[in-house]
């Protein structure tokens, strides 16, 4: 059975419902954003820098920048047969029995998240002997044995080197290993490729593909990168100006958009279209963070608003097959070309 297939019958590891992330005093930079993450599923978070998808995914990881709180909502991670943990509700001392141990994390830059005066196999080692009780000689020994599994050769030798001694690549793959050392159940990578060449990028998602089949790893990655989302992700979340306008399985959002601002990212990117010459733009620019808007945020960006996308909100409906989108007309938005609407 394949990932999204199990992951369609498996209960949530992560449920996000109804939330809402301020600002300052009261700017509210993400609104109302829900859906889950099921075990071995991969969900790609998509959208333009400021569409709130980082600070989304720093809410579930509760590491939220000074000024920023979760203002409203709730952020649940479920363990097979106990109570799902409210994470907007855990202490700080509580924290440390879930970041690290039930849910990891792997960023863009990986150098600048590794202490430069330590080996890196110390690093790791810490990690097990702190987060899985690891005797120093067992801890040791485990270290060598991830950063094996993560692909990295020569791991013995490697376990004694410095960040400073390594490629980017490599040094993501160390902090994929230090992130996967406790087993946890869910993985949030945020741009975690988007500083590497295509080559290892392509290395690093094929072994984020490995850990979820091996592990039932369940992995909420965060990218700009269309084509990243077609290559990893099962199921694919747009984001606009703090809200999700479209959610689906990655194949048919990325074949049949069911909003314009999905429409707008699949022309700019031109995935599979490199004869193109002219590179194409947005018209526009996203709305200020916080901006009172009465009705679609895209509105005045999109080529297809009418007076009924400006003159009051618009729910986040949805489709036929569970798709959803935050749009007035998605049917002749989704329906392929030359077909019946």
């Amino acid at each position: 059975m394949s990932p999204l297939a199990e992951a369609e019958t498996a209960a949530p590891v992560l449920t996000v419902e109804g939330l809402d992330v301020t600002v300052g005093r009261s700017v509210a930079a993400v609104r109302d954003v829900s859906f889950t993450l099921a075990r071995g599923e991969a969900v790609g978070l998509v959208g333009e820098s400021g569409s709130g998808k980082s600070l989304t995914c720093r809410s579930v990881l509760g590491v939220l920048p000074q000024g920023c709180e979760v203002a409203a909502g709730r952020v649940a991670l479920s363990d097979t047969g106990s109570a799902a943990t409210d994470l907007t509700a855990l202490t700080r001392r509580e924290w440390n029995a879930v970041r690290g141990r039930r849910v990891g994390a792997v960023f863009q830059d990986p150098a600048s998240y590794l202490n430069p005066s330590l080996t890196v196999g110390r690093q790791l080692a810490e990690q097990l002997r702190v987060g899985r009780g690891l005797a120093r000689s067992a801890a040791r020994q485990r270290a060598v044995e991830l950063f094996a599994a993560v692909g990295l050769h020569r791991p013995g030798e490697l376990f004694h080197q410095y960040p400073h001694e390594l490629s980017g690549g490599m040094l993501q793959r160390v902090l994929i290993a230090i992130a996967v050392s406790c087993e946890p159940e869910l993985l949030i990578a945020d741009e975690a490729t988007t500083a590497l060449d295509v080559v290892i990028q392509a290395e690093i998602l094929e072994l984020l593909r490995t850990l979820r089949a091996e592990r039932g790893l369940a992995l909420l990655l965060v990218t700009h990168d269309l084509a990243v989302v077609a290559e990893a992700c099962d199921r694919v979340i747009v984001m606009y100006a703090g809200e999700i306008v479209e959610d689906g399985p990655t194949a048919e959002v990325l074949a049949a958009p069911a909003h314009p601002y999905t429409e707008a990212l699949l022309r700019v990117a031109s995935l599979g279209d490199w004869g193109r010459r002219e590179l194409d733009t947005i018209p526009g620019r996203p709305p200020e963070t916080g901006a009172d808007l009465p009705g679609c945020r895209f509105a005045d960006r999109c080529a297809h608003a009418t007076r009924e996308c400006v003159d009051g909100p618009i729910a986040l409906r949805t489709l036929d097959g569970g798709r959803r989108t935050r749009c007035v007309r998605p049917a002749s938005l989704a329906a392929p070309e030359g077909a019946a609407r």
